[in-house]
């Protein structure tokens, strides 16, 4: 009989949760309460799901450019939740908008660039 598949632990940093807030924040003020909360829900359902299967993943092609495949993305369009994997726990690094730079954002939060 098969058992239950293995739980990861989901662990967010400090960033990620400034992220959560910055994102409610902004649509809150420049949208309505209810659409910040309807995105908050969604990004809450997506991190969750990662205790489930964190390796479904794909690499941000960012980082994959550098040679880096420590990191994972799953997205709520146009957010994506950037993560690691580290034993049995999936630590989230960034929730970010996803038409930001990238580039210089990933830099900055995962490579102390």
């Amino acid at each position: 009989m098969a058992g239950a598949p293995a739980r990861f632990d989901v662990l967010l940093t400090e960033g990620a949760e400034r992220d959560l807030e910055s994102i409610h924040d902004y649509i809150a003020e420049f949208d309505c309460v209810a659409n910040a909360n309807y995105v908050l829900d969604a990004l809450m359902d997506v991190v969750e799901s990662l205790a489930i299967s964190p390796e479904r993943g794909s690499h941000p092609r960012e980082l994959l450019g550098l040679g880096i495949k420590e990191f994972r993305q799953t997205f709520f369009k146009p957010y994506r939740v950037i993560y690691r994997v580290t034993g049995s726990e999936v630590i989230i690094h960034l929730i970010i908008d996803g038409r930001r730079d990238m580039q210089s954002l990933l830099a900055r939060r995962l490579l102390g660039g």
